[in-house]
């Protein structure tokens, strides 16, 4: 009896994030959203904090699992099935400049991201991985992927995410006009690589590709697919550095699973996906799925983040996160010139 009436309020809680999910994916809809790219996975969030910090105590206790069931499981499921949004046949189509240019820009701004918050800023350890992640991959995916693995607490993801929506916003605005004023010495097809390669968001992408070309803004997807599939051996090889560093100054390694498997399902799932074995009508429908349970784990993370715990962590992550956006603005675009000359 009593286990009924625990899944019973755990299910409640997991229908109430829900309902903010679909609060989110209708105001996305909003041609002022539309218009300035916005998903509704950072919507969920925003409206998630929002809650968090007026009428939380209202929730009852009993659904709180419900809560922390959806930043758990559904963010893994997920993210597994983002996989279907990729093919490696998109590898090909943008041959080795795009291959390039994704692996250079994910490797080097992590890196740096890391050594400059670490290292600079002070920041903790865990803000850092996050910030650097969203920064260097894509965006809030990538923070909502690389958060399990670390353990993060639910705030520091939702500061991380915070940063991809300023500065992925600034630069979808940014590189049309520096394009289009003749700043930036590049063709419509490398464009599209370099917008790609160093936008955060996959809807910051599209925008920005398409107030270039067309074609720009096909390659732009394509290259930006490639650095979200870079997910998966990040994940594993983030997992394996943490694991081996903790051992080695004599701590217990904060992950739990030195491999995080959904990222192996999640490449698992592209490779399935590239076969074409699905009807195009049906993959649509398990990435609207998908969408939603995206912005259902955002939303549930949203739930967990109180303004109090942004106090303790001040504006470093933003120092951070315009850091990286500097690098991946004039840094981002020698990379690209680089893998031209192959």
């Amino acid at each position: 009896m009593f286990q009924k009436e625990h899944r019973n309020n755990t299910l409640s809680g997991i229908l109430f994030v829900a309902l903010f999910a679909m609060s989110a994916t209708y105001l996305s809809d909003f041609i002022l959203f539309k218009h300035l790219g916005i998903s509704p996975l950072i919507i969920g969030i925003v409206l998630g904090m929002i809650y968090a910090n007026t009428l939380r105590n209202k929730l009852p206790k009993e659904w709180v699992p419900g809560i922390l069931f959806s930043t758990k499981t559904i963010l893994r499921t997920g993210i597994i099935l983002y996989g279907f949004r990729l093919t490696f046949q998109n590898i090909e189509a943008v041959g080795i400049a795009g291959m390039f240019t994704s692996i250079a820009v994910v490797s080097s701004t992590f890196t740096l991201g890391y050594f400059v918050g670490t290292r600079f800023l002070k920041l903790d350890k865990e803000t850092t991985i996050l910030t650097s992640a969203g920064s260097s991959i894509c965006g809030a995916a990538a923070v909502l992927a690389t958060e399990p693995v670390i353990n993060a607490e639910p705030y520091k993801s939702a500061i991380a995410v915070s940063t991809v929506v300023v500065f992925g916003s600034i630069a979808m605005f940014l590189y049309p006009f520096l394009y289009k004023a003749g700043f930036i010495p590049l063709s419509a097809d490398a464009m599209g690589i370099y917008i790609g390669g160093t936008i955060h968001e996959v809807a910051h992408v599209v925008a920005a590709g398409n107030a270039i070309n067309p074609e720009a803004a096909q390659t732009a997807v394509i290259v930006k697919m490639i650095r979200v599939m870079l997910i998966a051996p990040f994940l594993i090889i983030l997992g394996f550095w943490l694991t081996q560093t903790a051992k080695h100054i004599g701590q217990k390694a904060k992950t739990n699973v030195t491999i995080p498997w959904f990222a192996v399902f999640f490449i698992l799932v592209a490779g399935f996906n590239s076969f074409h074995f699905l009807p195009l009508s049906l993959v649509s429908s398990i990435n609207s799925i998908d969408t939603f349970l995206l912005t259902m784990a955002m939303s549930a993370l949203g739930m967990e983040t109180s303004i109090d715990k942004f106090k303790n962590v001040g504006m470093k992550p933003l120092y951070l996160a315009g850091i990286l956006f500097m690098w991946l603005i004039f840094g981002g675009f020698y990379i690209v010139k680089l893998s031209l000359s192959f």
